[in-house]
């Protein structure tokens, strides 16, 4: 899941759990997915130890790896250890907080560990790697700085005490390495896991909101508190339907309780509980704070709901899940698979928050919306390898969307009196631009009861629906402020259908009044590759409209990597030019960055294009 198009599986990992471990390849460093899961981390508080791995492998670099962590991810790394040897002749670690060797076994493939004196050649690399240690972890602590400047002999405990502070404070990074495929460095790595990162004691009350209240209240990661927890997967499983991945947060819960549903008003019944490990699965009878576990019969549960004590209700904050930047049209190769292939879709979609089905009022077709081209060749995949559908998927199409430039006002009216009950609505809307990705916001400045408080819900459910489809090309309207300034209403004939429509027909006209634009989403794009196609390869990026932001040499050889942003329309098929380019030696990795304006040009065709 670490491609860009899987974003969503390390966002909601990343959401409920308390603590990581970072693992980078000892060859390449800091590679562009490592930027963006540990921005992720970053934007959850989640404290990490580094991992560098593959330290065996031809060109690995341990130094140089720990350095990009610093410059790169704007860290501090602190080494626990350093390798003995690299590449072929990598054999073991330097314990760095204990002073001893440690290697393994080859013929018991690392399963048995043992230690030795640290070789004589590594003995003056080995204190200078302490003692950059033991600096770093002094800022951290009174006691320890006062002891390291007199010069006093520090504890192992009381080094790995700070350490563990430090690291649960998210100071530092413990950083380790190894080669896990040969199991050397793993056990170190586990104890690590043990010693350094948080239990879920450690981590701070979780905030959720009282949908009842709506006040902001806390709960502790404790058996006693009232029960609370986050659904952050939901999984089809053809034995026991859907498999609801739950992280408990406070309280406690047994198969069998009625547990609430907060963000859909509803209850549910826990049928059984299932401890998962990798492909092993347990039945449990009850589960704790802390714990993580999947719940069978939650039905009506989506990935993001929180279940709760019905008493006690909560709503804890869901998770960030990117919108969708591709569609593509999907239709089955036989007519009979058609019912088939929505229900498959639907289900799909409810494993996959970042996956999105509909089917398009005008034409008819099913679409489907994702992250990236591989997400949806993926999707595609699982329909013919989970369901025995076959599909044919059309071109891509970009997620445009519409905005305004300015500020206008407008009137709208729906009113139908032709003798009984009548139908009355009459709304005076302002709208305004918002900053970019800041989506909607609705203000009633009505004043004196003009319009009564019952219909001003339906108002804006009204200006809601016209936003879905833009009046310039249909597109969804973003970053619009709406005011409401006035209007009226009739004591017997005004309806909420009324003033929806009056609210809908003032909304299209205020948005052309204010001058409507496109919005395309943009791409951070990273190329990585040998020095000598840099200049196709940036010619070939301009011809898409791209913006090179930098390109910056990989230190100690004749790599480059460019960066650049460019719009996604342009980006299509990227992947055949770019191997062709380079002979299949550059790898580039795309993530969403920004909605920008289109170009009035463009904007002229791509309207033809659609009208």
């Amino acid at each position: 899941p670490g491609h860009v198009d899987f974003t969503v599986e390390v966002e909601r990992s990343l959401r409920v759990l308390d603590g990581m471990v970072a693992v980078f390849c000892a060859v390449g460093g800091v590679e562009p997915q490592s930027e963006t899961v540990w921005r992720q981390a970053d934007r959850y508080g989640v404290p990490r130890i580094a991992f560098i791995n593959k330290m065996d492998r031809v060109g690995a670099n341990f130094y140089r790896a720990l350095e990009m962590i610093s410059s790169k991810l704007n860290a501090t790394p602190i080494p626990l250890q350093i390798p003995i040897g690299s590449e072929d002749e990598f054999e073991g670690v330097i314990d760095l907080i204990e002073m001893k060797a440690v290697y393994w076994d080859q013929e018991s493939l690392g399963a048995i560990m043992y230690e030795k004196p640290i070789p004589m050649d590594l003995e003056d690399r080995a204190l200078e790697y302490r003692e950059m240690m033991l600096e770093a972890i002094a800022d951290l602590d009174d006691s320890i700085m006062e002891k390291y400047l007199e010069e006093r002999e520090i504890g192992v405990d009381e080094i790995k005490d700070v350490v563990r502070r430090g690291t649960i404070g998210r100071k530092i990074v413990p950083v380790l390495c190894g080669a896990a495929l040969k199991n050397k460095g793993i056990q170190p790595l586990l104890d690590a896991v043990v010693q350094y990162l948080p239990s879920p004691a450690d981590v701070p009350p979780i905030n959720g909101i009282n949908p009842i209240t709506n006040e902001e209240e806390r709960r502790r990661a404790s058996d006693d508190e009232p029960f609370a927890a986050l659904t952050f997967k939901v999984v089809m499983d053809p034995h026991v339907g859907k498999l609801a991945f739950i992280r408990v947060y406070s309280g406690s819960v047994s198969a069998g309780d009625i547990v609430y549903v907060a963000n859909k008003n509803g209850k549910a019944r826990i049928g059984r509980l299932l401890q998962l490990h990798a492909n092993k699965r347990e039945e449990i009878d009850r589960v704790y704070a802390g714990d993580i576990a999947a719940a069978i019969g939650l039905k009506e549960v989506s990935t993001g709901d929180t279940i709760c004590d019905a008493a006690f209700p909560i709503v804890l904050e869901p998770m960030n899940i990117p919108a969708p930047v591709m569609t593509v049209a999907i239709e089955p190769k036989t007519r009979s698979d058609k019912e088939k292939l929505f229900i498959a879709l639907g289900k799909l979609a409810e494993e996959d928050p970042s996956f999105r089905v509909r089917t398009d009022p005008e034409t008819g077709q099913t679409v489907i919306s994702g992250m990236g081209e591989l997400h949806l060749e993926i999707i595609a995949a699982r329909l013919v390898r989970e369901y025995g559908i076959e599909a044919s998927v059309g071109k891509p199409q970009v997620a445009y969307r519409e905005t305004i430039k300015g500020i206008a006002q407008a009137e709208g009216r729906f009113v139908k009196q032709s003798g009984g009950r009548g139908q009355y609505g009459h709304v005076i809307l302002q709208l305004y631009p918002l900053e970019r990705g800041k989506g909607f916001e609705f203000v009633n400045a009505t004043k004196g009861g003009v319009i009564p408080k019952e219909f001003i819900p339906a108002i804006e459910k009204g200006v809601k629906e016209a936003m879905a489809s833009g009046p310039l090309a249909g597109y969804q309207v973003v970053d619009v402020g709406v005011k409401l300034l006035d209007g009226s209403h009739h004591e017997v004939d005004s309806s909420e259908m009324a003033f929806s429509i009056a609210a809908s027909i003032a909304f299209k006209k205020a948005a052309e009044k204010a001058g409507l634009i496109m919005l395309e989403p943009v791409m951070s794009v990273e190329v990585t590759l040998p020095q000598s196609y840099l200049g196709e390869v940036i010619a070939d990026l301009n011809s898409r409209r791209a913006h090179i932001l930098d390109t910056e040499p990989v230190p100690d050889t004749d790599i480059r990597v460019i960066k650049a942003e460019a719009p996604l329309s342009e980006m299509f098929g990227y992947v055949q030019t770019l191997r062709s380019l380079t002979q299949g030696r550059a790898t580039y990795t795309m993530r969403f960055s920004h909605y920008e304006e289109v170009p009035q040009d463009l904007l002229r065709k791509l309207i033809s294009s659609i009208t």
